[in-house]
């Protein structure tokens, strides 16, 4: 492995879009980039501040409605760069409540319309359903093992292509069986966790595109000891929802 290399992950919105613990990505990200002697740099703007055009991975946690409304008029300022960073190639993984603002538009429950920056091609609507409880996905990045907590039911458009297939769990509305959206390098899910503890599969995956990317390095990743990450999510397959 190349010592030289070294990635620069945007933890976007971490004290506004925050309250599910996933924080545990950005450190799972920097935990399996330092063990391969890649070095790692994390920026953490929040609402007002800028981000940087150096960026690689950019990821964004989930929110209470109050928390979305609070960054929607933020995230529309940035919704050019963003989708230019999208179009480019960075990697994006945004979880629950930034997921749904990746989208068009999500229709709270009480009626509020708050506008997507469209990087997705889905919408999200408020309902009075909760679903929430382990969630087991099959995707082209193997089984993934998670936590869902959502009330907003998201409906893909046709030709959105979804993160994976649901085995067990509510996952993006509780009536089709297709969980998050996928497009180029720019992942969405109502997967918590985190989700990147659980699957360090999917971890290496956002790791080894950014790598690519930036450096062109396709010669893939030096394994880890995975096995209590494995305990875990095996666990969490064997729970009930």
């Amino acid at each position: 492995m190349v010592k030289r290399m070294e990635l620069t992950i945007c933890h976007l919105y971490p004290y506004s879009m925050n309250i599910y613990g996933d924080t545990g990505n950005i450190k799972t990200l920097e935990y399996r980039l330092k063990q391969r002697g890649i070095g790692v740099r994390i920026l953490r703007p929040d609402v007002g501040d800028k981000i940087s055009h150096e960026v690689d991975i950019i990821f964004a946690g989930g929110g209470q409605d109050s928390g979305q409304s609070h960054v929607k008029l933020d995230l529309l300022k940035r919704k050019k760069e963003l989708r230019a960073m999208q179009a480019s190639g960075v990697i994006s993984l945004t979880i629950c409540g930034t997921y749904q603002l990746f989208g068009h538009r999500f229709i709270t429950h009480s009626g509020e319309d708050i506008e997507g920056i469209g990087i997705f091609d889905l919408i999200t609507k408020g309902s009075d359903e909760r679903m929430i409880g382990n969630i087991v996905v099959e995707s082209p990045f193997g089984t993934l093992v998670g936590f869902e907590n959502h009330s907003g039911k998201t409906f893909l458009e046709p030709g959105q292509q979804a993160l994976g297939k649901v085995l067990k769990g509510a996952g993006n509305n509780g009536q089709s069986d297709d969980e998050g959206a996928v497009i180029g390098n720019a992942f969405g899910t109502y997967l918590h966790g985190p989700i990147l503890p659980k699957n360090p599969q999917f971890a290496d995956e956002l790791i080894i595109r950014a790598l690519q990317r930036k450096y062109g390095y396709t010669e893939g990743l030096s394994k880890l000891d995975d096995r209590e990450e494995e305990r875990a999510a095996k666990i969490a397959l064997e729970l009930p929802r």
